[in-house]
């Protein structure tokens, strides 16, 4: 018998390389205010908390509400037209979804991303792969790392917390598996490194898509 019998993914490096259109997206808005641009790696380290919280760490330090608000409406609309140009799966992951659904794993997204940007790219990406939950950020809901929205898609899979693994690539992942008790699988090819994942207590550790299978397949 599988040690798990549901998954819940992270969206942004974890399921997709999201890096470029992001990047490109709050660099136009940068552009705009006259404020200094930043690279991909860079912005790895500003993204998972929201797009708020990335124009907050992407504009110049000190720089007021108003106009970090005036560039987060911005760029949302820049990224409504660039969010799926450059976007794309990790390699193996769609194999590993195919694989999941095949065996009767069943599977679930919690992102902090916007809630239609979510399932939108869900949609166009994996269309042919059956999600229990697909959720980002929604109005009147905590986001990660609080664990509300994992307890809610526990639910919804009619599966007790000790039969899910949360997987993501970063701390904000690491710490959701922990406030909702589930253990946590830490991925090596998203935004964040080994260092974090460690320090925040993941369960596993895995450098490729196709090793998640055999933790899943592990005996109870």
């Amino acid at each position: 018998m599988n040690k798990y019998k549901g998954i819940i993914f992270d969206l942004d490096g974890t399921l997709l390389n999201t890096i470029e259109d992001i990047s490109d997206s709050v660099n136009e808005v940068l552009r705009v205010f006259n404020c200094p641009e930043h690279n991909y790696d860079d912005y790895k380290l500003k993204l998972g908390s929201g797009f708020k919280s990335l124009l907050e760490n992407s504009f110049p330090e000190g720089t007021d509400e108003e106009t970090i608000l005036k560039g987060l409406d911005l760029f949302v609309k820049i990224y409504d037209k660039k969010f799926k140009n450059k976007t794309k799966p990790y390699e193996g992951i769609s194999e590993l979804l195919y694989e999941l659904n095949k065996l009767g794993i069943k599977i679930g997204v919690n992102s902090n991303k916007r809630n239609d940007y979510t399932n939108e790219l869900i949609k166009k990406f994996f269309e042919d792969i059956s999600f229990v939950d697909i959720f980002g950020e929604r109005e009147g809901i905590p986001k990660k790392p609080d664990p509300t929205t994992v307890l809610e898609i526990s639910k919804h899979m009619e599966l007790s917390l000790s039969e899910i693994v949360y997987i993501g690539d970063s701390k904000i992942d690491m710490m959701t598996a922990t406030n909702a008790h589930i253990d946590s699988i830490g991925v090596l090819w998203g935004f964040r490194s080994l260092d974090e994942l460690v320090k925040y207590n993941a369960t596993y550790i895995v450098s490729e898509p196709k090793e998640i299978l055999d933790i899943i397949s592990k005996e109870d």
